[in-house]
């Protein structure tokens, strides 16, 4: 048995995410603790990457710039779209989500930042691109 995290492994762990200025996201710190599968797509590959070579026990804290998080925001991600080529069964919100079915079957989501009568701007960036991330950690277990 490893006491150290090593990329494929299965690990129970705390852990917190915060924006760069420490408003936080989501944390389990007063909850039950998380288990995962490393590289099974649960957690980004960039916050994945800082739990390799933490060892049971250890608490850290990684600050990560925006490029090292979720990228930089890209402009081309944003898209202003006719209210009547919406699906059918949405009724947009301001700041609400929008899933969107791909031709291949996949889906994918967009946040709206505007919207009037004839059209919404919908944002298919992930929410925290552009900023920079404080993600803290405690490895409890390797299973």
């Amino acid at each position: 048995m490893t006491d150290t995290v090593r990329a494929g492994n299965l690990i129970t762990l705390h852990y917190r995410v915060a924006t760069g200025d420490d408003t936080e996201l989501v944390s389990t710190f007063d909850s039950t603790p998380a288990t995962l599968q490393l590289g099974s797509g649960e957690l980004v590959p960039t916050l994945e990457h800082c739990l390799i070579g933490v060892k049971v026990g250890e608490r850290h804290v990684f600050l990560l710039d925006a490029d090292q998080a979720f990228g930089s925001h890209n402009p081309q991600l944003v898209q202003r779209m006719a209210r009547a080529t919406l699906p059918p069964d949405v009724s947009p919100e301001l700041h609400g989500l929008i899933e969107f079915a791909a031709p291949g079957g996949d889906k994918f989501t967009g946040i709206v930042r505007e919207l009037d009568d004839a059209a919404v701007l919908v944002d298919f960036n992930h929410p925290l691109a552009g900023k920079p991330v404080r993600f803290e950690v405690e490895i409890i277990g390797i299973l």
